[in-house]
């Protein structure tokens, strides 16, 4: 006997339609995110994900299988489709199936080795992202399918669909408002018309009427509702300008920059994200968008005879990736208030001459940990943790103990000029290049693939052009040549196609970008040459009062590159053009044959006479990485989270019991719930007497609770045994009612009330 398959829904094509459109918009939200280095193209294929995992939850309900059935069979073509559909973007002029399964395998294998072996930061490869993406838009889809289609729990697929799109709303600042009204006119016309089918399929099983003449009704009056709720929450996005629950993020979102730091790694690098807050970590990833903020990240308090605009450091990096910076193997040492913190160390050696500084920073928006300093801080008034890198201890950065209030250090920087001793050009020309061993092979070291035919070009015309091979005249050689017209500062790069470039070959490939590719690129060019740098990251100098009250913008966020000069130590160079550096040229000097100032040490950033800009201008801003966004999406995410989880134990909830029920687990289970919320069975009711009082609280639960008291005397008094569509009509009330039960929890406290 040939068994048929009825591949009509029973809900109707219409329904189909609407499960469609809602995971099509889903996929589009994603899709213009642009996740993946910022290619508008790269996830166009989100769109077949969805309409092919919507067709299997669609085909196997229909076709009689199971959850977990439908679910593999949706695995294993997902397996088969997805990697194909990733790898085109690798042969956009097409391929053969093996090329694009190997393409897609190798670029997941490469990943994970670069990620979890190698432990870089970040991984130049983009399509297992890709793949990533296609595979959770895929088994999204094949969710909602099969919970309209198979558990016809279409509220289910609408909060799973919802779930996701609102995460990637929360978290691109891209205007996806009216894919959120689409999606809120599919899903709620969705949800209409599948109660309309519940309630015709409810109309012919109890025989009660023509079910037909309800589906009019329904949906007329559905449409009409929905259309004005859409329209008037349209109007109100449009037009609310207050934000009532904005003071409830302060705060909460300094216990989660770190870990979102901890995880960007493993992130897409594209799309123009919204950042938590600003962070200095241990690991940096360059991003593509570098977008402003005007918030107020901190206050510094300074002397008002202390002209100098300072570079104010908060971490330095001696790693340098294909797509980003790091530190190697650190050590990190507490030190007690007053005492030098770098005590010890070989950055905390220092040549004579050096002014000292005294400052008060009193966090704003800023209120993490990470401490700053424009150049060697001497002594801090509390307790902090010092991390330092290799043997000899070269600062990384310094970090408070405790407490979130406002800090003193005393720092110690050079002070420029042209006579003995101080710092400029001629002197640092004469210091040589007698560097030490760890100093050599901490910060030249150049990781390989990062310098590509472009950057090797700059570094050939640096050398042909610099006025000398001394290390100073190659640093002021690249800082003028990047400060020329012949590289753009830009805060948006996502149109550059750098997937598999570093990020100096993409800078010198495009001659586009922001500080990042700026410092990334000299630091790299200049190792190749022999000469030792850092990167570092901190702030801009600020806005000053008369008084001599600084203020730091979180926009003013910024990198540049420290250089290496045996006798002086690390000296700052900032090769960002735009009009962003505030680094004057060193003076010329006076020439001289050697100079021998002091034992190697870390003179920081130098101080530069450079007259403070006007805080309106803007800087440039901070990246992705390392910006002050809202925090608001960050918690919305996290209250997403926890929606995933209560939703879940709630579809639990909502689905048992999952084995076989009878008719005395059924009404143990009602008395068990209706006794925890005091409307326990007296010792003198009967079933139908309890279930009747029960019905007289609930009546919306009525039929409910008659099915399961009548099974429960038929089964008990009777010894009548069910037939399968008993037991089935039995386990629907059971899961019905252990849900409008939960109801007797407000209806209790209403009579605590009525009893007082």
């Amino acid at each position: 006997m040939i068994r048929r398959y009825r591949l009509s829904p029973a809900e109707g094509w219409t329904t189909l339609v609407l499960v469609l459109l809602v995971c099509l918009t889903m996929a589009w939200t994603i899709d213009d995110a642009r996740w993946v280095l910022g290619r508008p193209e790269y996830l166009d294929h989100l769109g077949f994900a969805a309409i092919g995992g919507v067709l299997v939850g669609f085909v196997g309900a229909k076709v009689g299988w199971g959850r977990w059935l439908t679910y593999l069979v949706g695995c294993v073509i997902a397996a088969l489709v997805v990697p194909l559909l990733t790898g085109m973007h690798a042969f956009p002029q097409g391929a053969s199936p093996h090329d694009l399964y190997e393409a897609t395998a190798a670029a997941v294998v490469t990943a994970y080795i670069d990620i979890a072996i190698r432990n870089l930061p970040a991984t130049p490869q983009y399509l297992h992202y890709i793949f990533s993406l296609g595979i959770l838009v895929w088994a999204t889809s094949m969710f909602a399918s099969y919970a309209v289609f198979g558990h016809r729990r279409s509220l289910n697929a609408v909060i799973v669909v919802g779930i996701v799109l609102v995460g990637n709303m929360a978290l691109t600042l891209n205007d996806e408002l009216p894919f959120l009204v689409f999606y809120s006119l599919a899903s709620l016309l969705l949800l209409v018309r599948t109660h309309v089918f519940d309630e015709q399929s409810e109309w012919l099983r109890r025989r009660i009427g023509d079910p037909g003449s309800i589906s009019s009704v329904y949906l007329q009056g559905g449409t009409v509702f929905i259309a004005v709720t859409v329209a008037a929450s349209v109007a109100l996005t449009q037009t609310a300008a207050s934000a009532p629950l904005a003071g409830a993020w302060h705060g909460v979102e300094d216990g989660l920059i770190s870990l979102s730091r901890s995880v960007s790694r493993f992130l897409p690098t594209g799309g123009t994200t919204r950042s938590i807050g600003l962070s200095f970590g241990a690991d940096t990833q360059v991003g593509q968008v570098w977008s402003t903020d005007q918030g107020l990240a901190l206050t510094i308090a300074r002397s008002p005879a202390d002209k100098f605009a300072y570079y104010w450091r908060a971490v330095t990096y001696d790693r340098i990736d294909l797509k980003g910076w790091g530190r190697s193997a650190s050590t990190t040492d507490s030190r007690p208030p007053d005492a030098p913190p770098l005590d010890g160390l070989a950055d905390g050696t220092l040549p004579d001459g050096l002014h000292r500084t005294t400052f008060t920073v009193t966090p704003a928006e800023f209120r993490l940990p990470t401490m700053l300093s424009p150049l060697t801080p001497a002594e801090v008034d509390q307790s902090v943790r010092v991390t330092h890198i290799g043997a000899g201890g070269y600062f990384s950065t310094m970090e408070r103990e405790g407490g979130s209030g406002p800090y003193t250090i005393t720092a110690l920087v050079p002070v420029e000029g042209n006579e003995p001793g101080q710092l400029n050009t001629a002197a640092l020309r004469a210091t040589g290049t007698d560097y030490p061993q760890e100093i050599v092979d901490l910060y030249t070291d150049v990781t390989p693939g990062l310098l590509g035919p472009e950057t090797r070009k700059l570094e050939a015309k640096i050398r042909a052009e610099a006025a000398s091979t001394a290390p100073v005249d190659l640093a002021d050689q690249l800082v003028k040549e990047l400060h020329s017209t012949t590289y753009t500062y830009a805060v948006d790069v996502r149109d550059l196609d750098c997937a598999n470039l570093s990020v100096p070959e993409c800078f010198t490939t495009y001659r586009r970008g922001f500080c990042q590719y700026y410092a990334a690129t000299m630091a790299v060019v200049l190792r190749d040459l022999g000469v030792p740098v850092r990167i570092a990251e901190g702030f801009l100098p600020g806005a000053r009062s008369a008084s001599g009250s600084e203020q730091i913008l979180f926009s003013s966020a910024h990198a540049w590159v420290e250089v290496y000069f045996p006798g002086y130590g690390w000296v700052p160079f900032d090769p960002t053009g735009g009009g962003v550096a505030q680094l004057a040229p060193l003076p010329s000097g006076r020439p001289v044959s050697s100079v021998a100032p002091g034992a190697s040490t870390n003179v920081g950033p130098r101080v530069s006479v450079f007259p403070i800009r006007d805080p309106e201008i803007d800087r440039g801003g901070a990246t992705q990485s390392a910006s002050r966004g809202s925090v608001g999406p960050l918690v919305v995410v996290g209250l997403l989270l926890l929606v995933i989880v209560v939703g879940v134990a709630f579809i639990a909830w909502q689905r048992g019991p999952r084995g076989p029920t009878t008719a005395d687990g059924a009404y143990g289970m009602v008395t068990r719930l209706a006794t925890r919320f005091g409307f326990g069975p007296r010792p003198t009711q009967t079933v139908y007497e309890f279930s009747g009082s029960l019905g007289d609280i609930l009546p919306g639960s009525r039929p409910e609770l008659e099915v399961v008291a009548r099974a429960k005397v038929e089964s008990t008094y009777g010894r009548a045994v069910l037939g399968e569509d008993r037991v089935a009509a039995l386990l629907g009330a059971q899961r019905r009612l252990r849900l409008s039960l939960l109801r007797l929890a407000f209806r209790r406290r209403g009579r605590s009330r009525r009893r007082r």
